[in-house]
């Protein structure tokens, strides 16, 4: 069964494994994109399942995009 996440639930996850806050308020869905501040205080966005599954918790400036293959 799948989890339900909830923007409660999201931030939780957010201040326990990234150095990056959240700043949006609400949730629609996995497709929606969320706004977060860098440690370095640069604000980016980026939907949960890619932060989430694919570790990208920073700005661009902090962590760059992987180059293609």
């Amino acid at each position: 069964m799948n989890k339900r996440w909830t923007i409660e639930k999201i931030r939780e996850f957010v201040e326990k494994n990234s150095e990056s806050k959240l700043l949006t308020t609400e949730y629609h869905g996995f497709s929606q994109k969320l706004l977060f501040k860098c440690a370095c205080g640069n604000n980016f966005e980026k939907p949960f399942k890619k932060f989430k599954d694919n570790h990208q918790r920073k700005c661009e400036v902090c962590q760059p995009p992987k180059s293609s293959r």
